[in-house]
């Protein structure tokens, strides 16, 4: 028998009741947000349901939404897949502005790199991740190069001069 939405929201919410809400269907994925505290239980959860078996992480990814208020500042995505019936979903949590979330290393081996890639561009704190440093950027660094914290491009410059690149302005 073939899992629907329905399936998933009714197991999640009899499960975990107000932690998980927002459920919505984002093109073909099946999308929904949890409570932080809970992404362990949740993620755990679905990975172990005889009925819903999400085996396989995907894809965790963090992002920066420097305009939100200060609970909303930063954001965890999670997306898992069901390879029995070719289902996926993305699961989403706010984090604050000094974001940290529990480690899901333990039960997806392969999220070990990409919370360490995750730190290492947004400084999101992974509890009891077996080695959190960064991966990609030198260890000196002092800043997180993801955070929308600093302008796109220096003013200062002169190099950056629009004609160079096929941006001209017409004066009419």
């Amino acid at each position: 028998m073939a899992i629907n939405n329905i399936d998933i929201q009714d197991k999640l919410v009899e499960t975990f009741g107000e932690s998980v809400f927002n459920f919505n269907q984002e093109f073909d994925i099946f999308s929904f947000e949890i409570e932080a505290s809970k992404n362990t239980a949740v993620l755990l959860f679905l990975k172990n349901s005889e009925e819903l078996r999400f085996h396989f992480l995907t894809d965790l990814c963090g992002i920066h939404y420097p305009d939100n208020d200060e609970a909303h500042q930063f954001a965890i995505v999670y997306h898992m897949h069901n390879w029995y019936e070719n289902k996926r979903i993305k699961i989403k949590t706010y984090l604050s502005a000094a974001p940290e979330v529990k480690s899901i290393a333990n039960i997806f081996p392969a999220a070990n790199w990409m919370e360490r890639e995750t730190y290492d561009f947004y400084g999101i704190n992974f509890i009891g991740h077996p080695q959190l440093k960064r991966i990609l950027n030198m260890d000196e660094m002092i800043s997180f190069p993801m955070r929308k914290e600093f302008p796109m491009e220096d003013s200062g410059r002169t190099d950056k001069d629009d004609r160079f690149f096929g941006r001209t302005t017409i004066n009419l």
